[in-house]
């Protein structure tokens, strides 16, 4: 298919599922997007022929007193944030990403989240139901539109952070939360960059009589790109709910240490997406062993001038690095490949690495099955999640 011959932009799911099931009948992979702003994350995926949901927009439903919206997938976050603050109301989502281009259906296709997720949760904790068409061209639905949702088979957990590797999302149905009247954003540096201040942090931080919206501790190159330098490794804390409370939880804080103001503009530029020739790997383990994972991240992007960002909560250190093209191919894999106990999991990565790295996501018989049965003809993002290899 040339490029003129590409299909006009798909406005609704039916469009959508008109051109899938032209896909199949031609035997035609289809690239799967949103607004194109991660078509370099996960492992690549080519000769294929771009399906974009960007016009798929506007928002369907929007019942305040349930504090549930339903939006189509090409809905930008920035639109559904609009739409909700009028009602004292918010989406707790932040993945990496600009939100005036970041959609919810790549968001809940791909699981991104950020910092929000310490006290919200991830996409998989908000999304109530969706709408997809397989790559068989059916249009089916998972979960519902109301929080009580009694279901078989839960598709949309199955769907969200599938890559579109099963189905096009062109619907989703989110929970929302009361917006905070104040919030706040302090920092509080570790005393050394020894092991045991970072551990003091972290079992600080889960010790405290609240959970806080946000909480990630920060590499100094880290901190610095922010704006919360102090030369040292950085707890960065977001805090909220009304003036009392808030007041309570920065007294209660200051038993991690000594509780500073930082920008709230903090949390913007950390969801400032990389630049493209970056490579971003996350390490994660129980959060109780956080200060290894948090070692193990700095020793990494120490390696190659980088930084790290990590949730002491949730135990996810988010390693960025930039890759030279004159690099080794094989020094950068021996960095990747060292032993450690926790989970590796691989954002963006050169083309070359993914096969040396990255195990295939279906090398498993229930894996490959589950594929099938979506996706019989492979047409959607094939190679994604590594079914080719």
């Amino acid at each position: 298919m040339t490029a003129s011959a590409l299909p006009a932009p798909a406005t609704t799911t039916a469009e959508l599922r008109d051109h899938v099931r032209d896909a199949v009948a031609r035997r035609r992979a289809l690239r799967i997007t949103g607004r194109g702003s991660w078509l370099d994350a996960n492992r690549p995926v080519s000769d294929a022929a771009p399906l974009s949901t960007r016009s798929v927009t506007g928002i369907v439903e929007y019942v305040p007193g349930d504090l549930t919206l339903t939006a189509r997938a090409g809905t930008t976050l920035d639109e559904i944030a609009r739409a909700t603050a009028a009602h004292d109301q918010w989406l707790a989502l932040d993945p990496v990403g600009d939100p005036i281009r970041s959609t919810i259906g790549a968001t809940v296709a791909t699981a991104s989240y950020g910092p929000l997720a310490h006290h919200f949760g991830t996409p998989r904790d908000m999304t109530l139901g969706l709408e997809f068409v397989t790559g068989k061209g059916d249009v089916v639905r998972g979960g519902g539109r109301v929080v009580k949702n009694v279901a078989g088979f839960d598709l949309t957990r199955l769907l969200t952070g599938s890559w579109g590797s099963l189905g096009v999302i062109t619907e989703v149905t989110v929970r929302l939360r009361a917006l905070p009247a104040v919030q706040c954003t302090v920092a509080i540096d570790a005393t050394s960059s020894a092991v045991e201040s970072i551990e003091h942090l972290a079992m600080g931080l889960r010790r405290l009589p609240f959970v806080p919206f946000s909480a990630q501790l920060l590499h100094p190159a880290s901190a610095e790109g922010v704006g919360a330098s102090s030369g040292r490794t950085t707890l960065l804390l977001r805090i909220g709910g009304n003036g009392e409370a808030v007041q309570a939880q920065r007294h209660q804080l200051a038993a991690l240490g000594e509780v500073r103001d930082a920008p709230d503009l903090a949390w913007d530029t950390l969801r400032a997406p990389e630049p493209t020739g970056t490579a971003v790997v996350r390490l994660s383990h129980l959060a109780s062993r956080f200060a290894e994972t948090w070692f193990e991240a700095v020793r990494l992007v120490e390696a190659f001038s980088g930084y790290c960002h990590g949730d002491p909560g949730r135990g996810v250190v988010r390693c960025v690095f930039p890759i030279d093209p004159d690099d080794d191919v094989e020094r950068v894999h021996r960095s990747l490949s060292t032993p450690f106990v926790g989970t590796r999991v691989f954002e963006r990565l050169p083309a070359a690495l993914w096969a040396l790295v990255a195990p295939s996501a279906v090398a498993d018989g229930l894996s490959r099955r589950i594929k099938r049965a979506f996706d019989p003809a492979n047409v959607l993002n094939p190679g994604i999640l590594g079914e080719a290899e």
